[in-house]
């Protein structure tokens, strides 16, 4: 009977969520198709506030989690952004997404669906400013400091642009975005249509790559969830010493900031929190800290940018978070708006009618298991076959830090521009990396290195 009940809460949350989700993936694809990673870096490459302002505001709607935005970031301050620009996009770009921003509007009310990206922007701009202050200060004290490629050319604020030692003269990553629309049905053969190709490099993305990021992650935000509506009250924290204040937010910071759930998976955990008596302002704080950080990010960020970096990425965070929380509870305060009633009343007076819902979240469902297959099963499967499967003459090697598609497709690319690499497969999901052909091993260390991960010899 409890098992009954609390699957009823989960599944109950989940038909609410599906639609908004469906319809944000959607606008992901879209997004992927037409900002690409050079346009990004076209426009943050110069170490002033603009840059910064740039970096945060262009991260706000593109979906990338946690983990998903760090090869992004590498591959930034690989080739040339400044410091305060790459921390600024760190900052804003898990906290919100276009999927996310859709979704928080239809579970959690507009005041909710405009704070979140607003916020995030100015935070992203904060940590940024703050990093550029910093590494002018820095700069000033050692102007000598600067550090140069294998091939001797100075990097802007220091960074260093891999070049392999066989006299391969092009950055890591510097064609990612060709070889990634070959790669993902672009239209790059002649037997597709562009418009094609970009349709399915659009749903590919959306509906593969993506969400097999979110999927696991949305599922487990949605069990916490069921069980928080089942076991605790409604009401049950109202005027209590962690519902709201500075004891709560901090709670929500030492959960949030080790654990892994993207903007999207992070919903259903703060509107059963707040439909329990939290604040609006807590949940804030659970928004952002919870899809911002994670133990396995902060560790490649501390590699990618240095530990004093990270440890101000981390705190500009955990501080703003705060601020902002207190700033969105006294918001509801003025506004005079029962923040539970609001999202009740705009479940049920919805633009999308019940019969519309129920089919979306069951097509969201056949997406659903597809990708939890591909995560979870397809590998145990299919491991009677591995051997049939795997290259011919290939050598295996493990990749510390890959912990996503974003990842794994990251390392593939900056691999394949080794020279004598005929054939890669990464996995994410085993750490894996299968290579062909004939290759030194410490040019693809260095490679794997660049990338923002390690390679374990």
């Amino acid at each position: 009977m409890v098992l009954i009940d609390i699957t009823g809460e989960i599944i109950e949350l989940y038909i609410e969520m599906a639609s908004y989700i469906l319809i944000g993936l959607l606008f992901v694809g879209l997004l992927h198709i037409t900002i690409t990673k050079d346009m990004v870096l076209k426009h943050i490459g110069n170490k002033n506030i603009w840059s910064v302002i740039k970096a945060s505001l262009l991260g706000v709607p593109l979906p990338l989690c946690s983990c998903g935005v760090i090869p992004t970031s590498v591959y930034m301050s690989n080739n040339g952004a400044s410091k305060g620009s790459v921390v600024s996009f760190l900052i804003s770009t898990p906290q919100t997404g276009i999927d996310s921003i859709i979704a928080t509007y239809g579970m959690m009310g507009w005041v909710f669906a405009i704070f979140r990206p607003i916020a995030a922007f100015i935070m992203g701009i904060a940590g940024g400013t703050v990093v550029n202050f910093m590494d002018r200060s820095e700069s000033a004290h050692k102007k000598t400091g600067q550090k140069t490629s294998p091939d001797n050319t100075v990097v802007p604020g220091g960074l260093q642009i891999y070049r392999p030692a066989t006299g391969n003269s092009t950055p890591a990553r510097q064609d990612t975005e060709s070889s990634e629309s070959c790669d993902d049905g672009g239209g790059c053969g002649s037997e597709d249509k562009p418009d094609q190709g970009k349709l399915r490099k659009m749903f590919n993305y959306s509906f593969v790559e993506f969400l097999d990021d979110i999927s696991v992650h949305f599922l487990v935000g949605l069990i916490i969830s069921g069980l928080i509506a089942y076991f605790v009250p409604a009401g049950f924290f109202d005027n209590s010493t962690f519902s709201n204040g500075i004891v709560g937010m901090l709670l929500m910071i030492a959960i949030g900031i080790p654990m892994y759930v993207c903007a999207t998976a992070s919903i259903p955990i703060a509107v059963t929190l707040i439909l329990k008596g939290f604040s609006p302002g807590l949940a804030f704080v659970f928004l952002a800290v919870g899809p911002a950080t994670n133990a396995a990010s902060f560790t490649i960020i501390t590699k990618a940018l240095g530990k004093k970096l990270a440890f101000v990425y981390l705190g500009v965070i955990s501080i703003l978070a705060i601020v902002f929380g207190y700033v969105l509870d006294w918001l509801f305060s003025i506004i005079n708006i029962d923040l539970q009633s609001m999202m009740v009343k705009s479940q049920e007076h919805s633009l999308i009618s019940e019969e519309i819902k129920i089919g979306l979240s069951l097509l969201f469902l056949v997406f659903l298991l597809l990708s939890l297959y591909r995560k979870l099963l397809r590998n145990r499967f299919s491991g009677n076959n591995k051997e049939e499967t795997k290259m011919e003459d290939t050598k295996t090697y493990i990749i510390e830090g890959m912990s996503c598609n974003h990842c794994a497709m990251t390392v593939q690319n900056a691999i394949e521009k080794v020279k004598g690499v005929l054939e890669v497969k990464v996995d994410a999901g085993s750490k894996k990396a299968e290579i062909k052909g004939n290759f030194s091993t410490k040019e693809i260390a260095s490679a794997v290195k660049s990338a923002g991960y390690t390679l374990v010899l």
